[in-house]
């Protein structure tokens, strides 16, 4: 099982011998980078080329380390017994898997998606170390234990709002997807626009990359908002005229709201314009 990337995925080659590496080690492949560099759909990705299951676990500010493994809902099983509801003796039926639960039990190896780890509390990741290390829990409510049938390929997504613990990073396969240049965001417009005027690319690439260069600016745009802006350029018929104007009195780009995505970098933009329009 190899990795090449997909016709969907551009994926460079340092990312691809990250992948295969994770793959072969069966250790866990940690994916850092910008929001929007494409970290969650690197799992679809991966599990689209090895023909394998997706199990997705997305992880809020509220989510606990042992709700991956199984939930007891005890509060079930007593409003149950007060019913006289016969299901109360068989404790299993109060038992709900976690997505680590699925994905030890699989009957085939799946792909497990830890997304954005980093939400979570700082001993989040902490929990997690055993399971991920031996494959395998203790139900204590039933006495049962939970083994891997095979080690999944195991995905976690990290945008750097915390720091991650050393005893976990140690049990990692660690990849930073760094920004897309130049040539490698052509490809990946291409794969999304087959067939879209080259000069257009080119000229919308050159404001793109102008605005995330801007000293200041507080939210850089991604490359899933370079996508939102060309699909508006296109469906707006833009003239390539608008796109080729070079005037400073006019910073802002043409439908920016697709770029730019809080007040501050707006009035930055616009106070720009306003100092090229004195100056002029």
């Amino acid at each position: 099982m190899r990795f090449e990337g997909t016709p969907e995925y551009v994926a460079t080659d340092d990312l691809k011998v990250a992948v295969n590496a994770a793959v072969q080690l069966r250790r866990p492949l940690l994916v850092k980078g910008e929001p929007g560099t494409g970290k969650t759909v690197l799992a679809h990705e991966i599990a689209a080329a090895l023909g394998a299951p997706l199990i997705e676990w997305h992880i809020k500010s509220t989510t606990r380390a042992v709700q991956g493994l199984y939930e007891y809902d005890a509060v079930a099983r007593l409003r149950d017994g007060q019913l006289g509801d016969p299901r109360v003796h068989e404790i299993s039926n109060y038992i709900k898997r976690g997505k680590l639960w699925e994905a030890f039990t699989s009957p085939q190896l799946p792909v497990l998606l830890i997304d954005e780890i980093d939400k979570a509390d700082i001993e989040f990741p902490n929990d997690l170390l055993q399971e991920l290390d031996r494959m395998e829990f203790h139900v204590y409510e039933t006495g049962e234990t939970v083994k891997a049938v095979d080690r999944p390929v195991v995905v976690i997504t990290s945008n750097n709002e915390k720091e991650l613990p050393d005893a976990f990073l140690r049990r990692c396969f660690f990849h930073y997807i760094r920004f897309p240049d130049r040539d490698t965001m052509a490809q990946i417009v291409e794969v999304h626009f087959p067939g879209i005027q080259k000069m257009l690319v080119s000229r919308a690439l050159d404001m793109f990359y102008e605005v995330r260069d801007v000293p200041g600016i507080k939210k850089k745009p991604s490359t899933s908002e370079l996508l939102d802006w060309l699909k508006l350029l296109l469906h707006e018929d833009m003239p390539l005229e608008t796109l080729q104007e070079r005037d400073p009195t006019k910073a802002i780009p043409p439908l920016h709201g697709a770029l730019l995505k809080n007040e501050q970098d707006v009035m930055l933009f616009e106070r720009l314009a306003f100092m090229a329009r004195r100056k002029a």
